[in-house]
């Protein structure tokens, strides 16, 4: 599917995947008109990856691109997604990139819930070797660092390390994906090609809670 010369949103974790399959859409052409996230109940962090609404402002804003977030519960998650795609719909934004790789699920829910809003989805990462995506981003310039980890997966060790093709290593040699998209691990992302400038964040002390490990986020 064509991006070039598209307006898009994408739906942004804040981690590696979702800023690669951005930059690559950037790559082809298109125009990004906002970022989609996610927000928990409370409205205070990102579903997922747990980060402060402060990070992904501050994401947004080294980006260039507005942020748009929504608070929801996992029921409630699919009904609030669809709304903001509606806007969208309305803003002639007609496009979403979106950073699965190859779990098949996640591309049937993304395409069940644009196909009735006719929203056209964009999946640059799709069937792509795993790995070799990650070697890519690094390659690239970007920098993330690990910010939950699966516990029954990961030692809570790996939190607040910046991956690098040792890391990488590490994390295989420990049996889990390298990329991570079996939600062995999620990351955030500080700086690369297309921030303006780097973040520096802050990490407390690591938090457990249901069966994954958190850094805590300062700022």
């Amino acid at each position: 599917m064509p991006i070039k010369d598209k307006a898009f949103f994408c739906s942004w974790s804040g981690g590696k995947d979702s800023c690669l399959a951005l930059y690559m859409a950037v790559l082809k052409g298109g125009r990004p008109s906002c970022l989609l996230t996610m927000l928990t109940e409370g409205g205070d962090k990102s579903r997922s990856h747990g980060l402060p609404l402060q990070v992904l402002q501050n994401q947004a804003r080294a980006l260039g691109i507005p942020l748009v977030v929504r608070s929801a519960s996992w029921e409630e998650y699919t009904s609030v997604f669809a709304e903001v795609l509606r806007e969208f719909k309305s803003r002639q934004i007609e496009h979403g990139v979106f950073g699965d790789i190859d779990i098949d699920d996640h591309l049937q829910w993304v395409k069940g819930v644009c196909k009735p809003i006719g929203i056209t989805p964009y999946h640059p990462l799709w069937r792509q070797h795993r790995k070799q995506l990650l070697t890519d981003f690094l390659q690239a310039g970007f920098k993330a660092t690990i910010v939950v980890v699966q516990g029954d997966k990961l030692d809570k060790s790996f939190l607040g390390r910046e991956l690098d093709v040792a890391v990488l290593d590490e994390i295989e040699a420990q049996g889990a994906d390298a990329a991570g998209e079996n939600g062995e691990y999620h990351t955030v992302v500080t700086d690369g090609p297309l921030f303006s400038a780097p973040l520096s964040l802050r990490f407390g002390e690591p938090f457990e809670e249901d069966g994954y490990w958190f850094i805590n986020i300062l700022d």
